[in-house]
């Protein structure tokens, strides 16, 4: 009979009164990934990956709340903050007996993520981080409006805020900054998909909720740097180096404290995995093996 346990399985379970939908493969007795998708997408982002890493790995896929097909209840009855979403997610975790895990995060999943490795750094076995920023170093000119409004958040400053939540912002999130031989690789179902949840009823203020509490994550850039530097937790760091919202000075950054990291640059945008799948699912595997094993160490050491 087929084994099962490699394809990748969709469920829903109740969460603090939220419908939080998620995606998994593999054996729960194998060392658990949790992986959390960034913005505007949702756990349909791993969808290349998810299989190959079940062949040693419990994988683990939700979308975050007012994503994906997770509940969005209005600003009004949900906190949209991203400790708060840590909270959603740590009770799911807690809900499918997860106790240790190994931690994925990209874009607005890193901050949700770093709230679950702060609070409880012994849960984390390691770090992959995919274009997900934690330094000031990440954030360029181009952040200069966002942080005027997150001192100041009056209408005037709003205004001056770029236009992204809308069908050609979301579209900009998978191609901005990418060269036309790379844009050509991205398939135009994944914006279309996005714009489609984005564009219900209420989720513009959710998104936008969303993206004002990003200035409680800058706040938290030494909070997480202490982390780094008191628990070392193992880090391989993916990269697409095309990001129009993170500067590649991050990248280097993480190397400041962090003695076990490797790094990988790839020809490519914000959603690596879209151009990069095989590339980084074949090393998340490998680095997954490694520090189980105790053999992951900082490249170039013999």
């Amino acid at each position: 009979m087929e084994n099962y346990h490699h394809k990748t399985h969709h469920q829903t379970i109740v969460i603090e009164n939220l419908d939080v939908f998620y995606r998994y493969a593999g054996n729960p007795e194998n060392p658990a990934i949790l992986l959390l998708h960034g913005s505007p997408s949702s756990s349909f982002m791993f969808r290349d990956i998810i299989e190959p890493l079940a062949k040693s790995a419990y994988v683990v896929a939700p979308d975050l709340p007012g994503f994906g097909f997770t509940s969005s209840p209005s600003t009004e009855a949900y906190k949209y903050t991203f400790e708060n979403i840590a909270n959603t997610i740590e009770a799911f975790v807690e809900a499918l007996g997860i106790d240790r895990f190994f931690l994925f995060v990209n874009d607005f999943g890193t901050p949700v993520g770093y709230h679950l490795a702060t609070r409880r750094p012994d849960r984390i076995l390691g770090l992959v981080v995919q274009n997900g920023n934690v330094h000031d170093e990440g954030l360029g000119p181009d952040w200069d409006a966002p942080k005027a409004f997150w001192a100041d958040p009056t209408e005037a400053n709003k205004t001056k805020l770029p236009e992204w939540l809308n069908f050609e912002g979301t579209r900009g999130t998978y191609i901005g900054g990418l060269p036309e031989r790379l844009k050509l690789l991205h398939p135009p179902e994944c914006w279309h998909l996005d714009w489609e949840r984005m564009a219900r009823p209420g989720h513009i203020d959710i998104h936008f909720q969303i993206f004002t509490d990003y200035r409680a994550h800058v706040a938290r850039f030494p909070v997480i740097e202490s982390y780094h530097r008191e628990h070392q937790p193992p880090c391989l760091l993916l990269w697409g180096r095309h990001d129009p919202f993170f500067e590649l000075d991050e990248i280097m950054a993480y190397s400041r404290v962090l003695d076990t990291l490797e790094i990988h640059v790839f020809e490519g945008g914000h959603f690596l995995l879209e151009t990069h799948h095989r590339e980084c699912a074949a090393l998340i595997e490998r680095f997954i093996c490694d520090v189980e094993a105790g053999r992951f160490q900082e490249p170039g050491t013999p």
